[in-house]
C-alpha cells in the first residue's frame, strides 16, 4: 500500500507514456473508425491525449489498443515486443539486447497469438530465449486484444492476440519515408526505408531495414550465476551483439468489389548468447570475448524467416468473401563450442541445435449483414512440419495439422447495446516421431544402448470454445463485459522434450500425458468522461482447469536440475486501469496501473503463484505539443513493486522506478518532412532487475543508461 501512495504522489509531477482510457495513447492517438462489423481502420496518427471516443469503444465488447507506426517508432525499442510493452497489460520477456517475447497480463509464449496480415506467426516460440521474426519498422498498426480470441484464431490465442498490419494500400502516387536511427548502451546503429506507389487500382510498396548492435551495458561490474562471481568488462554483457536484415515487397490490386494482396517477407538475424550463461563456457573457452564488443562469437544464433501471404477480398450484395492463404519457412540454428555431458562424447563441431520449420494456413471467411445482425461464419486449415538436427537434442521431429470452424452474431440491439456472441470447434493431430541418442549410454545390466529420449506416438485435442459479449453506452459512461473460454493444444517440448537447456542449464522434461489446455475468462470494462478528462477500468478474472507449465523438481539428470511439465489448476486475477487529464492546450498528463494475482490451486505448487509472475506497475507521463503534432516534450516515470509472490527456485525482486524522457521535432523540407525523435531510458542509471525477464534466472540486471535518436524524412 506504501508503493501506491508514493507513486500516486510522484506521478502528478513526472509520468510515462502508456494507454490512454480509450485504448490509443497520449502521445500517438488514433483517429480509429470501427465498422459495423466491428473490425478497426486506423486513419491519421494524431498526438493529443482524448483518445478514442466513447462511441468507437462500444462496438467491441472485448478490452482492444491500437496503435500505429507512428508510436512504434517514437517509443524507439530494439525490439516489437518492447516497444508495444508500453501498453498497460502488455510486457516483453527480455532475451537480450536484441530481441524479447511477447507478454499479455502476465501469460506469453505459444498462449499469446501473432497474427501478421491475418496470419498466425509461426516460429520456434516455444523456447524462452526465441522473439519474434518480425521487423518493427514494417509494422504501420499493431491492434493487441487482451483476452482469449479463440473464435476468431482457434488455439493459442488463449490469453490475448496482436494483430500486426504491414501491408496496407499507399495513398495515390509515389509515398514513402526513409530512416536513421542509434542506440548509446550497445552501439545500435541502423537504417530503414520504404516507399509505395499506387496508380488506380494497381499499388506496390516495399520496406528495407538493417541493424547493428554490440554487447549491451547492465549498470553493474559482476554477476553471480550458479554461485560462480562472474566479473563483467566495462560493464557489458559477453557476446551480446547482433545483426539483422530484413525485407518485404507487396503488391495488389482493387476495384469497387474486390481486392487482392500479394506480399513476400522475409526476416534474418544472428546474435550471440550471453556467453558466461551458456553452459558457463568462459571458464573453458579460448575465445576472447573481450576483444571486441561488437564481434558475434559462440555460442550465438542465427535464424531466417520467409513468409509468403495472399489476400482476397469479394463483396456480393450486404456480404463480404475473404480468403488469407499464408506459408512460412522458419530455420534457427544455435551453435556452440562442443561441450558433453553425462554420456556423451565431446562433439566434433559447433552445430548445438537446428530446426527448421514449415507451416501451412488458409483461412475463409463470408461476412452477412442481415438487418440489426453482422454475421460471420469461418473455417480454418494449418499443417506444420519441424525437423531438428545437431548434436543437442531438446524437442523432437513433429508434424502438426488443425483444422477449425466457428459462427458469430454481432447484434445491434439499439444505439446504446451491441451484444455478441459465437461458438467455434478445433480438431488438431500432432504426430511425434521418436529420437535416439546417437552414442551409447551404460545400462545397469552392464550392457550400452542408444538411449531413447523420445518416443514415437500420435494424439489428438479437441475443443469446443465460445463468446459472449454486451457493450452500453450510457451518455458520458461506457459498460462492456465478455465472457468466454479460450483453448491451446499443447506443444511438442511439453509432451516430448528430454534434454539439458543450455542457456539456462538445467535439464528439462516432457509429459505425453498433457491434455488440452482450456482457460475461461471474463473481462469487464468501465469507461467514463467528464470534462477534459477520462478514465478506463478494465478488471478479468481467469481460470484454468489444467495450466502447463515447466516444474523444477527436486531430482538430478546428468548433474542438472531436473525441470519437468505438469498441470495445475490455476485461478488469475487482475485489472488495468488508466487516465488521461488534458491539463491545458498543450499539456496532458496520463496515468496507468496494473496488477495480477495468481494462485496455483492442484499439484506440488498448491499455493504458489506461477512462474514470471508479473509485480504491480504503474506508468505515468507529462506531456507538452506545441508548434504542430510531431513536436513534443515528455517526462516519464515507471514504478513498479518488489515480487515477493514466487514459486521456488524463483527469487524475490525488489521493485524499482524509472525515469525516462523523450522530445520530437519536425520540419518541412522540401516536398517532405523530416522528423527527429530522442529518447533517453533509465536517465539515472539505476541497477534494478525485471521480474519476467529471462535474464532474471541468472542475475543479470536489466540495461543501463540508454540515448536513442532518430531521424525521419517522409515524402
Amino acid at each position: 500500500m506504501a508503493f501506491v501512495v508514493v507513486c500516486f504522489v510522484i506521478m502528478p509531477c513526472v509520468a510515462l507514456k502508456s494507454e490512454n482510457a480509450w485504448g490509443g495513447h497520449t502521445s500517438v492517438s488514433m483517429d480509429t473508425v470501427v465498422r459495423a462489423d466491428g473490425d478497426v481502420t486506423l486513419g491519421e496518427v494524431v498526438v493529443r491525449g482524448d483518445g478514442n471516443k466513447i462511441e468507437t469503444q462500444m462496438r467491441s465488447a472485448q478490452n482492444t489498443v491500437s496503435v500505429g507506426d507512428g508510436y512504434v517508432c517514437e517509443s524507439l525499442c530494439g525490439s516489437l515486443m518492447q516497444s508495444l510493452s508500453k501498453i498497460a497489460g502488455v510486457g516483453a520477456r527480455s532475451v537480450g539486447s536484441g530481441a524479447s517475447s511477447p507478454e499479455i497480463r502476465g501469460l506469453g509464449g505459444n498462449r499469446i497469438l501473432i497474427a501478421e496480415n491475418g496470419i498466425k506467426h509461426e516460429g520456434q516460440q516455444w523456447d524462452d530465449d526465441h522473439g519474434l521474426e518480425i521487423d518493427q519498422y514494417a509494422v504501420e498498426k499493431a491492434v493487441v486484444m487482451k483476452g482469449p480470441d479463440a473464435l476468431s484464431y482457434g488455439s493459442d490465442a488463449i490469453c490475448g492476440v496482436v494483430s500486426i498490419e504491414t501491408n496496407s494500400v499507399p495513398q495515390e502516387g509515389l509515398t514513402g519515408m526513409a530512416r536513421v536511427f542509434a542506440r548509446s548502451n550497445n552501439g545500435t546503429l541502423g537504417v530503414n526505408g520504404k516507399a509505395g506507389y499506387r496508380r488506380g487500382r494497381l499499388w506496390i510498396k516495399g520496406n528495407v531495414t538493417l541493424t547493428g548492435y554490440g554487447d549491451y551495458k547492465v549498470p553493474t561490474d559482476s554477476i553471480e550465476y550458479y554461485s560462480y562471481y562472474i566479473k563483467l568488462k566495462d560493464g557489458r554483457l559477453r557476446n551480446t551483439a547482433g545483426r539483422e536484415a530484413d525485407g518485404n515487397i507487396a503488391f495488389g490490386a482493387g476495384g469497387e468489389r474486390w481486392e487482392t494482396r500479394f506480399s513476400v517477407s522475409s526476416v534474418n538475424a544472428k546474435s550471440g548468447f550471453f556467453a558466461n550463461a551458456h553452459g558457463i563456457e568462459v571458464r573453458l573457452s579460448k575465445i576472447d570475448y573481450d576483444k571486441s564488443s561488437r564481434d558475434i562469437d559462440l555460442p550465438r544464433h542465427t535464424s531466417r524467416h520467409t513468409t509468403i501471404m495472399n489476400h482476397m477480398e469479394v463483396r456480393i450484395g450486404n456480404g463480404t468473401v475473404t480468403n488469407d492463404m499464408g506459408w512460412q519457412r522458419n530455420t534457427q540454428r544455435e551453435e556452440s563450442e562442443p561441450v558433453s555431458h553425462g554420456y556423451m562424447p565431446k562433439p566434433t563441431d559447433f552445430l548445438e541445435r537446428k530446426f527448421l520449420k514449415h507451416t501451412f494456413q488458409d483461412k475463409a471467411n463470408v461476412r452477412l449483414m442481415m438487418g440489426q445482425h453482422v454475421v460471420r461464419i469461418g473455417a480454418a486449415i494449418e499443417t506444420q512440419v519441424n525437423r531438428r538436427g545437431g548434436w543437442g537434442f531438446i524437442i523432437p521431429d513433429f508434424k502438426q495439422t488443425s483444422i477449425g470452424c466457428f459462427c458469430s452474431d454481432r447484434l445491434i440491439v439499439s444505439d446504446e447495446i451491441i451484444v455478441s456472441y459465437g461458438v467455434r470447434y478445433d480438431y488438431g493431430k500432432i504426430n511425434i516421431e521418436s529420437y535416439n541418442d546417437w552414442y551409447k549410454t551404460p545400462t545397469a545390466d552392464g550392457d550400452s544402448v542408444f538411449k531413447e529420449r523420445s518416443k514415437g506416438f500420435q494424439k489428438a485435442f479437441e475443443s469446443v470454445t465460445w463468446s459472449v459479449g454486451m457493450s452500453h453506452n450510457m451518455g458520458q459512461w461506457l459498460y462492456k463485459v465478455n465472457i468466454g473460454k479460450g483453448f491451446r493444444m499443447p506443444i511438442a517440448k511439453e509432451l516430448g522434450a528430454d534434454g539439458v537447456n543450455y542457456n539456462i542449464f538445467r535439464y528439462e522434461q516432457g509429459n505425453d500425458g498433457l491434455g488440452t489446455e482450456e482457460s475461461y475468462q471474463i473481462d469487464a470494462g468501465i469507461y467514463g468522461e467528464w470534462r477534459a478528462a477520462s478514465f478506463a477500468v478494465t478488471p478479468f478474472a481467469n481460470y484454468f482447469p489444467n495450466y502447463i507449465y515447466l516444474s523444477p523438481t527436486s531430482r538430478y539428470v546428468e548433474g542438472l536440475q531436473l525441470y519437468e511439465y505438469t498441470e495445475s489448476r490455476v485461478v488469475r486475477l487482475g485489472l488495468e486501469a488508466s487516465g488521461t487529464w488534458h491539463i491545458m492546450r498543450n499539456l496532458d498528463m496520463n496515468v496507468d496501473f496494473e496488477y495480477l494475482r495468481a494462485r496455483q490451486k492442484s499439484g506440488a505448487k498448491k499455493g504458489y503463484t506461477l512462474p514470471f509472475s508479473p509485480p504491480i506497475r504503474m506508468r505515468g507521463e507529462l506531456r507538452y505539443t506545441y508548434g504542430g503534432k510531431g513536436r513534443f516534450v515528455s517526462a516519464e516515470i515507471v514504478c513498479v513493486g518488489p515480487q515477493d509472490e514466487i514459486v521456488p527456485p524463483e527469487e524475490t525482486t525488489p521493485g524499482h522506478r524509472e525515469l525516462n524522457a523523450s522530445l520530437g521535432w519536425d520540419k518541412s523540407l522540401g516536398n517532405g518532412t523530416l522528423r527527429i525523435t530522442m529518447r533517453g531510458d533509465n536517465l539515472l542509471n539505476k541497477r534494478y532487475y525485471d521480474h519476467t525477464s529471462f535474464y532474471r534466472l541468472i542475475d543479470v540486471p536489466e540495461p543501463g543508461r540508454n540515448g536513442s535518436i532518430m531521424l525521419t524524412y517522409i515524402f
